[in-house]
């Protein structure tokens, strides 16, 4: 009888308890999403400081490289572990080498975080399959003012849900250039290992990638509504004509030098 009491009177005070748990903002759809803000300036001088506890400029971190931006938190118990699997997978099947060519940044937008926190991420995504050299990936955490600043210059909104007692916020990915300027957004959680590769070529200015890669970008556009490449046919039928012309030319030239008494 007393372990029936027991349980009655348990289940009353958890009843008490969630029924004076705060209702869900009834904005927070509209709190939450990604503002595509692109040719926005990053924060360069914001400090953050990566798991091992080292702190420096968000400059320092992308060493002059263009960036490859995640944002979100290292508790988070849901869409941040699938954001750093795909990027992870991407990176690992997309030829690119992080700080070689490219920065590799997670910033967490919580500022109580700590650095076994990032540890922890850190581990994780160098136990997921493929060789993402996660080693060289930067898991920052800052101050209010450093994580405002790079969430607005990205237009990455996210609220905190007290209800839940964690962060609502978007997935995706954010492509900035060497000295710091927002280029292209790649949306959702998963990324397709070539998109990202190329992605990171257009951000570099074309200092990477092979001609196959500056062939492929010259006849693609991106797209920043699906945050895609897609062919366009625009410039596809521009190469045409410029073909064309080139082999025009190259005929008209090769038969004015077959000519008798039309010196070559």
């Amino acid at each position: 009888m007393n372990k029936t009491w027991f349980a009655l009177l348990w289940l009353c005070l958890y009843a008490a308890c969630a029924s004076a748990a705060p209702p869900p903002p009834t904005d927070l759809t509209a709190r939450v999403g990604f503002d595509q803000k692109l040719g926005a300036t990053l924060p360069l001088d914001a400090r953050f400081t990566d798991a091992a506890g080292t702190t420096a400029s968000l400059r320092q971190w992308m060493d002059g490289h263009p960036a490859l931006l995640l944002m979100g938190y290292f508790r988070c118990p849901n869409l941040c572990d699938v954001t750093q699997q795909g990027l992870a997978h991407a990176m690992a099947v997309s030829g690119l080498r992080p700080g070689r060519d490219v920065s590799v940044m997670f910033i967490s937008i919580d500022p109580r975080e700590t650095a076994a926190d990032a540890t922890r991420s850190q581990q994780m995504v160098a136990r997921m399959p493929g060789d993402a050299n996660a080693a060289a990936w930067h898991f920052l955490r800052g101050d209010a003012a450093a994580i405002a600043a790079v969430t607005q210059a990205t237009g990455f909104r996210y609220a905190y849900d007290a209800r839940l007692g964690q962060y609502a916020h978007p997935a995706g990915l954010v492509i900035a250039t060497a000295d710091g300027r927002v280029n292209q957004y790649l949306m959702g959680a998963n990324y397709v290992p070539q998109t990202v590769h190329l992605a990171v070529v257009a951000a570099s200015r074309h200092t990477l990638g092979s001609m196959v890669d500056q062939l492929v970008l010259l006849c693609c556009g991106y797209d920043p509504a699906t945050g895609r490449y897609t062919v366009t046919i625009d410039r596809i039928m521009q190469g045409l004509g410029f073909g064309f012309v080139a082999v025009l030319l190259g005929l008209f030239l090769l038969l004015r030098r077959r000519r008798p008494g039309v010196a070559p």
